[in-house]
């Protein structure tokens, strides 16, 4: 004889709707950890950049050239997944060691430095140290290398990478790092990397 007894409906807890937005927050995640893990990443010997759009005429006293050359600069950290003080630390570097120009000479410390970064011959082939992504992406990889670098001021990361013989040498570029970042951020512009050689229409 069947039961006189109601059934009761189970109704979902608050409890139970939490645990499955949390659940998909967790695999959201899990998916957005691998693409950033699996990505390829960029390659200095192969890739190129080129910045599309209008720049300020200058910011912080650094003319549009500059100002184009530290967009990419900027593009190149942030391609590698780089945090923003790891980028501005790039801008800054590349301000104390050419004034964020490609420069085709060293100096009586390194006669073969060259390049945004002023890296000598052991950082890697002339083309790539003259090209402004590329040279870029050689810094950053070895300031990524660099164990507890956010503990560390930022002239002194960029002196651990660099090795200059004033390891406060950079400091004083560090707000207008800033500025120039803040500045070709709020511009109308893209930076467009490309196969080493081919034309950027």
């Amino acid at each position: 004889m069947p039961s006189s007894r109601p059934v009761a409906e189970r109704v979902p807890r608050s409890g139970d709707a939490r645990a499955i937005v949390l659940g998909a927050i967790g695999l959201l995640l899990v998916v957005l950890l691998a693409w950033v893990i699996t990505r390829p990443a960029p390659d200095p010997v192969t890739q190129t950049a080129a910045v599309e759009g209008e720049l300020p005429r200058s910011a912080a006293g650094w003319d549009r050239g500059q100002l184009a050359n530290a967009a990419i600069v900027m593009q190149a950290g942030r391609d590698l997944g780089l945090d923003e003080r790891d980028v501005r630390i790039g801008v800054m570097t590349a301000m104390g060691e050419s004034s964020l120009r490609v420069v085709d000479h060293g100096d009586d410390a390194g006669p073969d430095s060259r390049g945004l970064f002023q890296q000598r011959t052991g950082w890697g082939e002339y083309e790539v140290r003259m090209d402004a992504y590329g040279s870029a992406v050689l810094f950053y990889r070895a300031l990524a290398r660099l164990d507890g670098r956010e503990e560390l001021a930022p002239t002194r990361v960029a002196h651990a990478v660099q090795i200059n013989l004033d390891p406060d040498h950079y400091a004083r570029w560090w707000d207008d790092a800033g500025a120039v970042v803040e500045a070709v951020d709020a511009a109308d512009v893209e930076v467009v990397v490309t196969p080493r050689g081919a034309s950027v229409s």
